[in-house]
């Protein structure tokens, strides 16, 4: 008898965000940070809150203490995704017998073998699902746009910038060629820590608020496309720097939550970016003049003493920077662009102008505004004249590994391609897992 197709889950078990629905659905039905998390307030008490409950209205969120199950992309506390994975399955996706439903899950590339033992321990022994499939994010993204009107129909360039890392993988008829996959080890957590660091060093400590921090990089952050001219006038005074913006931490009394002061004086910046105003124009004079001059003595010392707030000046394109030139930061790993053309010249040579021409943009990290452009001019250069290239941002990039995963538990052949838990009893995980090509 063949499996009801609602009853497939499908988690994208991503290291900051986890997304979990049904087959068949077009969007998850749970978008929650993939971690549990405690905040000084609630330490007597030992209450830890998990996945949906951090993003609770009533949530303090100031000083949280956070437990990741992933780490680098990979599941190295299996106690605490047990904790997260229960929370999401039981309370917001309703699931009490959990022997009825199959679990399509998505996992990294290059998993070890004794972390994929761990995953299906939790699978089949914690959770007792009935069946198991694992696919990877870049096949999965490469179905979902195949099935798209204009999407590639045989081959893709997967650039899946996550929460732990990045990774460009080809793809050819819904198989990622790992031959060809290339990793940087940079992802959104590094550009939030990076922050944290800077942050801290200039303004007031805050090496304690991760997820606020998270929350001030999404809000404030773009990917700038003149760095000397965005430098030059991030050292303006007064109006003259549209970049000065500051971002207001909660009180616990009036606001529970961080916010930007100001959002649309903080968007300024984006007449920079899309040309529909004079002000790039106008800012280039002033540069060649030499007129705007830099920040006052009395301007750097007007901090707030009350220190419930910070500014972010040059911050706000340095930290997307990293994913760009890695090595201006000390870091020794080449640049997105660089790391794009070795993947792609790790295949055959008649698949390079296919894959030049189908990259698709992947993860959170891709949201950046501007990031589709640099890419398309730090990549050009790398590329024969004669190839095309051509750059795709998802339409949700957070959910389009999700998305593919939806795709593929409501396919006829989904149903082939999942280890039953009698299979992992009786043959183990290592032989169960040759089916996934892992």
């Amino acid at each position: 008898m063949g499996m009801d197709r609602s009853s497939v889950v499908v988690l994208d078990n991503g290291g900051g965000l986890l997304k979990a629905g049904f087959g068949g659905e077009t969007d998850p039905l749970a978008v929650v940070p993939n971690c549990i998390g405690r905040s000084p307030s609630s330490h007597s008490s030992k209450k830890w809150l998990a996945a949906d409950q951090l993003q609770a209205d009533d949530a303090d969120l100031t000083g949280v203490s956070l437990r990741r199950p992933i780490d680098r992309g990979y599941l190295i506390n299996p106690e605490v995704q047990k904790e997260v994975w229960d929370r999401v399955l039981r309370s917001l996706l309703k699931l009490d017998d959990l022997s009825q439903s199959s679990l399509l899950l998505v996992e990294p590339l290059f998993n070890p073998p004794s972390l994929q033992r761990s995953t299906d321990e939790l699978v089949f022994e914690e959770f007792g699902f009935s069946s198991l499939c694992v696919a990877d994010s870049p096949s999965l993204v490469h179905l979902y746009e195949a099935s798209r009107p204009h999407g590639p129909s045989v081959a893709s360039l997967v650039v899946d910038c996550g929460f732990s890392y990045t990774h460009a993988a080809p793809v050819v008829q819904n198989m990622t060629l790992n031959y060809g996959v290339k990793r940087m080890d940079l992802g959104g957590k590094a550009l939030t820590n990076y922050l944290k660091e800077l942050v801290s060093y200039r303004a007031l400590n805050v090496m304690d608020e991760t997820l606020l921090i998270d929350h001030a990089k999404e809000q404030l952050c773009f990917v700038s496309l003149n760095l000397q001219r965005d430098l030059h006038l991030s050292k303006k005074s007064g109006k003259d720097n549209i970049l000065k913006c500051t971002y207001v931490l909660p009180d616990g009394i009036t606001h529970t939550k961080g916010y930007v002061k100001n959002l649309d004086e903080a968007r300024q910046y984006l007449s920079l970016l899309d040309g529909t105003s004079n002000l790039t124009t106008e800012l280039d004079c002033k540069m060649e003049s030499g007129q705007g001059g830099t920040d006052k003595a009395e301007d750097r010392r007007k901090v707030d003493m009350i220190q419930n707030e910070f500014t972010l000046n040059n911050e706000r394109f340095l930290v997307p920077e990293m994913l760009f030139q890695p090595a201006d930061l000390g870091m020794n790993q080449a640049g997105l662009a660089e790391c794009i053309a070795r993947a792609v010249h790790s295949c055959h040579p008649y698949l390079h102008p296919v894959l030049f021409k189908n990259i698709i943009l992947t993860g959170g990290s891709t949201l950046f505004p501007c990031f589709a452009q640099r890419l398309e001019r730090e990549l050009r250069p790398l590329v024969l004249d004669s190839y095309e290239v051509k750059i795709t941002s998802q339409e949700n990039p957070i959910l389009g590994v999700w998305r593919g995963g939806s795709l593929l538990a409501s396919s006829p052949e989904f149903e082939s391609m999942c280890v039953t838990k009698a299979e992992y009893e009786e043959i183990g995980s290592a032989r169960c897992r040759r089916r996934f090509f892992h």
